[in-house]
Parts: C-alpha cells; structure tokens; sequence
C-alpha cells in the first residue's frame, strides 16, 4: 500500500498494489499493521455498504464528531469523494479536498476525526463499503451544504439527485456558530 496525505494534513490517499493476471487482480484493502505504521488510526469495528442507482448523485457532506476515523472505497463504479477539515482549531479549517475513488484503481480515503465527508457517483450502479472505527451513536449526524459559496467545492458533474436534507443544510457561516444537526441515518 502507498500513502499520500491529503494537503489538508492527517487525511490520506491510500493507493493498494494489483496483482494482475488475465482473470483479473487481487488487492490487499486491510492490514492493520501496515495502517498503523502510516498513522491510520483505529481499530475499524463497522462496515456499512452504499448503493446509487444514478450518475451525478449526490451525498452531501456529513460528519459526526463523536465517531472516530473511517476509510472509504467504491467497489463498483466510481465515485468523486470530497473532505472538509471541520476541526476548529486547524490552520485548515473549512478547506477541501477531492479525491477519485472507482472499482479499477481501488483507492481508500482516510477520514480523520474532524472531517467531513461527501460525495458524488460518476457512473450508474455505483457501490460504496465505508468502514468505522468506533460504533456509531445516535447523536445527529452535522451537516454543510454541497454548494456553500464559502466552500466553493467543485464537484465534478451536474447534481442529478441529491436528498431533501442534504440539499437544506445551512450555508456556514464564518465565524461558523455551528452546521445544522440531521436524523443520524447511518446509525439505524
């Protein structure tokens, strides 16, 4: 495995080595040793699957600052994943990141405790496997909006579906007093 840090620092591009042959490749996509000795924190204990049927869909950016670090891959299709630092005291507060993850080059995302996350499918049938260091709470999942003017996030395609919360997150607002909180739907 190779791993890149993200510009917004403690975020990482990890890139897994194929093996190919002409029925296809294999990859190593978990070996806590080799995470840990890259500064992948956690002890991943959940993993949760994520289907979108449409190009150009949208998941916004959520965070949850009670859950710890994540890693997330597409396994079929392709995806456009964007992280936010939400950690206030970072001299990267509020900057952005993206990053393309497809079935092909098989890359995970790092997400540190602080970040959010969302992101976009570039293709139909897209699957998603995120996994969790830490169980998820019920507390509310926080929110930003996918096209806050301060972000500036540029998102590859034209937002073809994107939910009715994800799409009524309110603008942050600098100095930010806090996103909005949403119905935890990861944790049910």
């Amino acid at each position: 495995m190779k791993f890149t840090e993200s510009k917004l620092g403690d975020a990482m591009l990890i890139e897994v080595e194929l093996r190919e042959d002409e029925r296809g490749y294999f990859t190593r996509t978990m070996c806590q040793s080799e995470l840990a000795a890259n500064g992948v924190t956690g002890e991943f204990v959940r993993s949760s699957y994520c289907y979108t049927n449409r190009r150009g869909a949208l998941q916004g950016i959520h965070y949850q600052p009670t859950v710890g670090p994540q890693l997330l891959r597409c396994v079929r299709g392709a995806i456009h994943v964007v992280i936010v630092d939400m950690r206030p005291n970072s001299s990267s507060y509020a900057e952005w990141e993206g990053f393309d993850l497809t079935e092909r080059n098989g890359r995970l995302m790092y997400i540190p405790v602080g970040f959010g996350h969302g992101f976009q499918t570039l293709a139909d049938d897209t699957e998603v496997i995120h996994q969790f260091s830490r169980h998820l709470t019920a507390d509310p999942v926080v929110g930003l909006r996918y096209d806050d003017p301060t972000l500036a996030i540029r998102w590859p395609e034209p937002v073809t579906v994107i939910s009715q919360q994800d799409a009524s997150w309110p603008l942050l607002a600098p100095p930010p007093a806090g996103p909005a909180r949403g119905k935890n739907y990861y944790a049910t």
